[in-house]
């Protein structure tokens, strides 16, 4: 198949989770068109069968931002028109589900017939998307896309709920590059972090108030009363002066690292003994699952898609959004007896595996037969 893939093309989920879908597709013989204003944060390497399209803007004083949904319709139409694709696939609905149906009606105009898939990540729907100044369109976009994925259970009813979808939604699930994520030795990555061998909880997100990284620092000052240990901050975003500040305020600071955003951040959780993510909403929680493949448990909320991710009492522990005493009483349970600690480390790269990349694509390959197959009768 040729294959169009929309996306953003930052550190965000949906992004991440776009790129690593195009790589897979491709290094299972399809070719595959990246479509953006950027190249993914994840496409690292050349591939034969991968292809970026670079969206570029027209500068006019009139205009105040740039027209990045004109120009991306225009770049589709191109792309879909030249390189004859099959199908385009877009992710997170907020404005590619749109862009994609304007493509569809300015090709079908030309004969054309390109079916579109729409996967919806989370904030997309459960933020942005809820927003009055988007629902209608994004509403109707949703709708007239030829197929429509979630990433979770969890999304795929929070989209029912919120907004009047009568489009049959497919849930598939995130997935992992097991080649990526996997426990290795950086013992001197270890050493200097926690040099007497204290245990090292982490924390990884966009340090945004729904990550609740604050909660973060409250857990671990409970932890570190009763167990030696180092937590690491690895990401960046509008929440972490706020974060840094607490850590000032209770005396922490010798106990903390911020590391910023990394772009190796399996090195990281290689050396974890607990992720912790307190979130107050989560779509599905990509960060947790990264870290059970990397034999790390999870400490989190029970917000969202998380309780199908990260099982209560087997990869980790959930408690309810804000509850830091019981997600402390939860974190000491794993760390302080090795023996408890290696079961779960097991059990969390056990659960991780049903989500491999390999596991995965094939039902995304499928979802675009069928969708291809469903379509034919429209041309």
């Amino acid at each position: 198949m040729k294959i169009g893939i929309v996306c953003y093309p930052t550190y965000g989920g949906s992004g991440v989770i776009a790129t690593e879908l195009g790589k897979g597709l491709a290094m299972r013989g399809h070719k595959v068109h990246f479509i953006t204003y950027a190249p993914p944060a994840r496409l690292e390497h050349f591939h034969e069968n991968i292809v970026y399209n670079e969206v570029r803007f027209a500068d006019y004083p009139l205009f105040d931002y740039p027209p990045y949904e004109t120009a991306l319709a225009s770049k589709l139409v191109d792309v879909v028109k030249y390189e004859k694709l099959d199908i385009l696939h877009v992710h997170y609905a907020v404005p590619h589900a749109s862009v994609a149906y304007m493509a569809k009606k300015i090709l079908i105009s030309e004969g054309i017939y390109i079916p579109t898939v729409t996967t919806l990540h989370g904030t997309d729907i459960t933020l942005v998307g809820k927003n009055p100044v988007y629902e209608p369109v994004v509403t109707f976009a949703i709708n007239k896309s030829d197929g429509v994925t979630a990433v979770s259970e969890s999304l795929k009813k929070d989209t029912y709920e919120n907004f009047n979808i009568q489009k049959d939604i497919k849930v598939i699930y995130n997935f992992i590059d097991f080649d990526r994520f996997k426990k290795t030795n950086k013992e001197h990555f270890k050493k200097a972090i926690a040099p007497n061998g204290e245990k090292i909880l982490i924390h990884v997100s966009n340090f945004r108030k729904v990550k609740r990284v604050e909660d973060v620092v409250y857990i671990f000052e409970r932890v570190v009363k009763n167990i030696a240990a180092k937590l690491i901050f690895v990401g960046d975003g509008p929440e972490r002066q706020n974060v840094e500040m607490l850590c000032r305020q209770l005396g922490l600071c010798d106990h903390i690292r911020f590391l910023g955003k990394q772009d190796a951040v399996e090195e990281l959780l290689a050396i974890a003994d607990l992720f912790i993510m307190p979130s107050a909403s989560e779509s599905f929680g990509l960060s947790a699952l990264e870290a059970m493949a990397c034999e790390v448990p999870v400490i989190s909320s029970n917000a969202g898609g998380l309780p199908e991710v990260n099982i209560h009492g087997l990869t980790g522990f959930l408690s309810n959004v804000g509850d830091v005493d019981d997600m402390a009483k939860n974190a000491l349970t794993i760390i302080e007896n090795d023996e408890i600690h290696q079961k779960f480390r097991a059990a969390a790269l056990a659960n991780a595996q049903l989500y491999s990349l390999e596991n995965i694509v094939p039902h995304y390959e499928e979802y675009y037969r069928q969708i291809i197959e469903d379509s034919l009768h429209l041309k």
